[in-house]
């Protein structure tokens, strides 16, 4: 993967969060990109816990046709490579927590799952710039950014090789 072509791209979509003076590439640990939602149960999660692992940042919906299919392709990528290390952390936009948790079921998705509940205006969504439903990013073991929207063969490559790095 080349990563000098990835770093603009990724400091562009960043524009509202980053200054192009300082050149950064996003970082899970960012006070300005945190993430510590709750799961069905109750429970937070923070996207900063999982430094150290391979891990895709997905904001998605129920309502969201495209999400779902989406969500058909991670349980098998999540299944071959969550015993290496790899993580998917999930945040639903859904203002209705039953349709979320049905949608989690249906889904059979086992990977960690937050939900912020106020569709486009969730903070979170805000925080990360979403604009459409799904938007994944990919995460390297030191919290970086490294692809985001990656196809599903590209991503499955990204992943085998963060992985051994």
């Amino acid at each position: 993967m080349n990563s000098k072509k990835i770093i603009p791209v990724i400091v562009l979509l960043f524009a509202g969060i980053f200054s192009h003076a300082q050149q950064q590439v996003p970082n899970i640990t960012d006070p300005r990109l945190h993430i510590n939602l709750p799961d069905a149960k109750g429970d937070s999660i923070a996207l900063a816990s999982l430094k150290g692992k391979v891990v895709l940042l997905d904001f998605w919906a129920s309502w969201c046709m495209p999400c779902r299919a989406a969500n058909k392709k991670l349980v098998k990528i999540y299944d071959k490579f969550k015993a290496q290390g790899f993580e998917i952390y999930s945040v639903s936009v859904d203002d209705e927590k039953r349709d979320w948790v049905k949608a989690v079921e249906k889904d059979r998705i086992t990977w960690l799952q937050v939900n912020d509940p106020r569709s486009w205006g969730a903070q979170s969504a805000v925080n990360w710039n979403i604009e459409v439903l799904p938007t994944t990013f990919l995460i390297n073991k030191k919290g970086d950014v490294v692809v985001i929207d990656p196809e599903e063969k590209k991503l499955e490559t990204a992943i085998k090789n963060l992985l051994q790095e």
